[in-house]
């Protein structure tokens, strides 16, 4: 076995509800655009085009219970999402075997540094500066599919400080997650560990230190996450 010129990086886990053990993660990737009412308020037209993802690191999944805003930005904003984690993968997977994949549900949020993301844009870059950065994806404990089943309809929402921000339905979504699962495969190898952000209902809108985001899914429950 050969040694390592460095140390290695640690593995980065999520915690499982009610077990001790824990979900390592290999790759996260995110949907853009899977909610209609969204894509109006980002300026796209919510007809069913062709899905598109990009994608965050893995030890950018926070599991601290805090987001820290982030520097080099005056304009971050939350999407609240639905994490799902995989148990297993392959290439070319059918949409009636895709959710046999699934290890379990979370909820979690895709913090966005707005105005980083939008010089992007305008540039044609990609958009790593924006979504990729330290923290950005607060997440909560797995449910695992035994626990909760497979979540196809569920309110989701996100208030600010007791306000209502966020609301929508996971059956909004544009593309569901056994779609997503199977055209992800088509170009990707997908794994053990792998993660898919499902996309966020509309109201996105900013945050500022001091305030609380409060996020909530039928069937996972609800979170606190107070900005730091």
């Amino acid at each position: 076995m050969p040694a390592y010129a460095i140390a290695l990086p640690p593995v980065v886990t999520l915690p499982v509800a009610g077990s001790s053990a824990v979900f390592p993660v290999r790759r996260v990737y995110c949907i853009g655009r899977n909610y209609a009412a969204h894509a109006i308020e980002m300026g796209h037209d919510p007809d069913r085009e062709a899905p598109f993802f990009f994608q965050k690191n893995p030890n950018n999944l926070d599991a601290s219970g805090e987001f820290v805003y982030p520097e080099k930005s005056t304009d971050v904003h939350h999407e609240v999402e639905m994490a799902v984690m995989l148990q297993s993968g392959g290439c070319n997977i059918p949409v009636s075997k895709a959710l046999s994949h699934v290890f379990g549900y979370a909820l979690s949020l895709d913090m966005t540094r707005r105005d980083l993301q939008g010089e992007q844009k305008k540039l044609g870059r990609p958009w790593e500066i924006g979504k990729a950065f330290e923290r950005s994806a607060p997440v909560g404990p797995i449910h695992t599919v035994e626990q909760v089943g497979h979540l196809a309809q569920g309110r989701i929402e996100l208030s600010i400080n007791g306000a209502l921000k966020q609301q929508g339905d996971l059956n909004q979504m544009i593309w569901k997650v056994p779609e997503m699962i199977s055209y992800l495969s088509d170009y990707f190898k997908l794994a053990a560990g792998d993660v898919i952000l499902s996309g966020t209902p509309a109201g996105v809108g900013p945050v500022v230190k001091g305030d609380v985001m409060d996020i909530a899914l039928d069937g996972l429950g609800a979170m606190t996450i107070p900005v730091t």
